[in-house]
């Protein structure tokens, strides 16, 4: 009977398929947004095969390294309680300077791959020229007082990238006044120029505005491309996409413009 036994647990564990640590995608979204703003992003990544975890975080309350300390330190240590063997980021526009500070003070042994949707990685005008207005300081808090483009903004005091980082920016605006502020190419809160980030594995532009990046087609392709292969598809991207602009300004009339 014993040997019946031990027969039985071998052939079981033969027959049975071999356990994966999953994958997990961790979001981040941007500044006075919520996690819902990433919902689609959430979605085609959950089909592609990702475990994700979608992070909601007060952005307005906090500098940017409280922010990062209490919300990816939290969803870092799930993934770990997850058994996570590859941790991965997706990010919109502060979402990509709350990981460039964690991981400039934190290591993550699992960590894999990470994705900037117009992150300010070198800070914006925008800032510069009103962040010296009451109004801006209560809609956006501390966090987005740091994103200047000064030697002493936090964006660029964090150093280049040690980490593989791939970056979609926008060329697209709904905020003329802003764009008035931004010189170069611009998606209506940052310049092309400004989002890239020294020692960064690849960069790549598509037509849309800052605030629809993260729920564009086009921009969610290339991000499953990147956490897949570690680079941008430029061959076949679809850069003129005419009819989502369209629907991005028509969404603009209803999206609350919070200056970022």
């Amino acid at each position: 009977m014993f040997s019946k036994i031990l027969i039985f647990m071998a052939m079981s564990a033969i027959s049975s398929p071999a356990f994966t640590a999953p994958e997990e995608v961790i979001l981040l979204h941007g500044l006075c947004r919520t996690s819902r703003s990433m919902a689609k992003m959430e979605s085609a990544l959950t089909e592609a095969g990702y475990r994700v975890k979608n992070v909601d975080y007060p952005s307005r309350t906090a500098s940017i390294q409280q922010i990062a300390d209490d919300a990816i330190g939290k969803a870092v240590g799930d993934c770990q309680k997850d058994g996570a063997a590859k941790i991965d980021f997706v990010t919109h526009s502060l979402g990509g300077i709350l990981v460039r500070s964690y991981l400039a003070r934190h290591s993550v042994p699992s960590l894999g791959r990470v994705v900037m949707l117009a992150p300010p990685n070198q800070g914006s005008e925008v800032v510069d020229k009103l962040g010296w207005l009451f109004l801006f300081k209560w809609i956006n808090g501390p966090a987005g007082s740091e994103l200047g483009t000064g030697a002493n903004s936090t964006p660029n005091k964090l150093g280049p990238a040690t980490f593989p980082v791939g970056v979609i920016a926008g060329d697209r605006s709904i905020n003329w006044i802003n764009s008035l502020l931004i010189p170069g190419r611009d998606d209506g809160k940052v310049s092309v120029e400004r989002t890239r980030l020294a020692g960064m594995s690849d960069h790549i532009v598509i037509h849309t505005a800052h605030p629809f990046i993260m729920r564009n087609s086009e921009a969610i392709r290339q991000t499953i491309q990147f956490l897949h292969t570690g680079g941008f598809n430029h061959a076949s991207a679809k850069l003129d996409v005419p009819q989502q602009t369209r629907r991005d300004y028509n969404q603009s009339k209803v999206v609350p413009n919070h200056f970022w």
